[in-house]
């Protein structure tokens, strides 16, 4: 049990009891407890198998390579179409995680199996994803931009287009292109840390908001 996890769960003002219980069910299944992206992160021989999470409506039970999962009770939910290898349980109380939990543990002993297999989920290529005509036009208009997009990782390109795309109003999308067209020059992702305070480089965890706090008391 890792201490930094135990300050996580006891200083939640949400789900706690919930959370807790699903700690309780994934360390029985032998896996390595950490502490990431401000998460409860649980790993086998320091692989990513699954997190607890806590949203406003629900805590959950993420799994990262979920879409190899068998699935056998139907209890795997996707965050949205574009989600290509996560899938998650969601809960909203303690009895049914106490009714579940022998489906629960099957599911995590699954995914242990899978780590061990060495399977990956194949992910669509960055080709594959719709690049909106805006963002084309502006592409085509400036190789300076269109170097820099190229520049950055596949997964970066993909998050942009899937944030760029979803929009259905041509004006939505273009605002959305000019407020990131600066982030792309400086070879910056959708969500990587612009502001340099973050101490979970390179991705942002909101250090910005406090800075925007002071100048603004300033």
């Amino acid at each position: 049990m890792n201490p930094q996890v135990d300050e996580y769960l006891n200083n939640s003002k949400t789900w706690q009891e919930e959370m807790k219980l699903l700690r309780r069910i994934v360390l029985d299944c032998q896996l390595m407890e950490t502490l990431k992206w401000k998460t409860p992160c649980y790993t086998y021989n320091n692989k990513n198998v699954v997190l607890i999470n806590r949203f406003k409506s629900y805590c959950e039970l993420g799994f990262f390579k979920g879409a190899l999962l068998s699935d056998t009770y139907s209890l795997l939910m996707q965050h949205g179409e574009n989600s290509q290898s996560s899938r998650s349980i969601k809960f909203t109380n303690v009895a049914d995680i106490l009714e579940k939990e022998p489906q629960i543990k099957a599911y995590i002993f699954e995914a242990i199996e899978v780590e061990k297999s060495g399977l990956k989920v194949v992910l669509k290529e960055t080709s594959d994803f719709l690049v909106p005509l805006e963002f084309e036009q502006k592409l085509k208009a400036d190789p300076i931009l269109t170097a820099a997009f190229q520049a950055l990782t596949p997964g970066r390109q993909r998050a942009y287009l899937l944030h760029f795309a979803a929009p259905k109003q041509s004006k939505t999308i273009q605002a959305r292109i000019e407020k990131y067209i600066p982030r792309i020059l400086k070879g910056k992702g959708l969500n990587d840390c612009i502001c340099g305070l973050s101490k979970r480089m390179p991705s942002c965890d909101g250090s910005h908001q406090l800075l925007q706090s002071t100048c603004t008391e300033n």
